[in-house]
């Protein structure tokens, strides 16, 4: 009894990971598309030379990812994984340190300036008849402006639709509480004052009257205060 209770319990997780790393080589590998059926568990068992116990954790490692499911008469297949509501699990700013905090903010920064050419091959009319009327809204804006974040949502939120991008548009969703969160953490450098700024209607008026490079610098001058904390 005495030397039972001496014995740890074996780890599996180390083989479990590996499986899991060959099951995803295996889709890769096969080419698998989105709809096909991938082996039984016994299959995998006996192929990769481990219990179905090690196989059904791997594979319900790839189904919480989203990469499979089981259906009714084919057994499981490859699905096409919601990558955002995965990585909007842990798009936590609080569970998040500091340095990854830094780099969302820069990501978000460099998506805003390089939407121009998108923009303007998808804006209309009444997008910027709409964009109007969200800037008509906002108070007065000045060079040591940063942002609010209801007004951020409304406008650049709308830009991300403009771009008929679905993807941009829910990564956008994911990035502002960050943004925001960032912003007020004191993570970043105080304000500064600019010589240059272009308002969300500085913007609305280059992508009514300008072109993609013109936006773009705009774009940039309008975010230059973050450019100039994050650097």
């Amino acid at each position: 009894m005495e030397l039972l209770e001496s014995i740890r319990q074996v780890d599996t997780s180390s083989l479990v990971d590996r499986v899991e790393a060959n099951l995803v080589e295996l889709l890769q590998v096969r080419k698998l598309k989105v709809g096909d059926s991938i082996p039984t568990e016994l299959e995998l068992s006996t192929s990769l030379g481990v219990s179905r116990t090690v196989v059904r954790e791997a594979l319900l490692r790839l189904r919480m990812m989203g990469l499979i499911e089981t259906k009714k008469k084919k057994g499981t297949v490859i699905t096409s994984p919601d990558l955002f509501a995965i990585l909007g699990k842990s798009m936590n700013p609080h569970i998040l340190d500091q340095e990854t905090l830094k780099e969302i903010f820069e990501i978000r920064l460099v998506l805003e300036i390089g939407m121009a050419d998108f923009l303007f091959s998808h804006i209309t009319p009444e997008d910027i008849k709409e964009l109007k009327e969200i800037v008509e809204n906002e108070p007065e804006t000045s060079k040591d402006y940063i942002f609010d974040i209801d007004h951020e949502i409304a406008f650049h939120g709308k830009l991300y639709e403009i771009t008929g991008n679905q993807t941009l548009k829910k990564f956008q969703r994911m990035l502002l509480p960050v943004f925001d969160f960032v912003n007020n953490s004191g993570l970043l450098k105080k304000n500064v004052t600019l010589n240059k700024f272009v308002s969300h209607k500085g913007l609305v008026d280059i992508l009514e009257n300008g072109s993609p490079e013109l936006f773009r610098n705009a774009m940039r001058n309008h975010l230059e205060n973050h450019f100039q904390r994050i650097l």
